[in-house]
């Protein structure tokens, strides 16, 4: 199985985090839509169905990613190409 960036994973991760906090319930008192969409790209980025084993398989990953682990590259090949 393929693996997200740990600095992408570790962004997604606080993401999800600070909306689950944060945002407020929609009208049937669940999750809004911007907690959903984490919770769901959460359980893609780590191969799961469930946010709560997301939520540990991401913080593992991240625990055994290792410490220096470069960000990855935002764009294309040519990004500071400038015409």
């Amino acid at each position: 199985m393929l693996t997200p960036h740990p600095a992408v994973l570790r962004r997604l991760l606080e993401e999800y985090e600070a909306a689950a906090m944060y945002e407020p319930n929609d009208t049937r008192g669940e999750p809004g839509p911007r907690t959903r969409d984490l919770a769901y790209t959460l359980c893609v980025s780590t191969g799961t169905r469930d946010v709560r084993r997301a939520l540990e398989t991401a913080r593992r990953q991240l625990a055994d990613a290792p410490a220096t682990t470069p960000p990855p590259v935002s764009g294309g090949a040519h990004e500071d190409v400038v015409d």
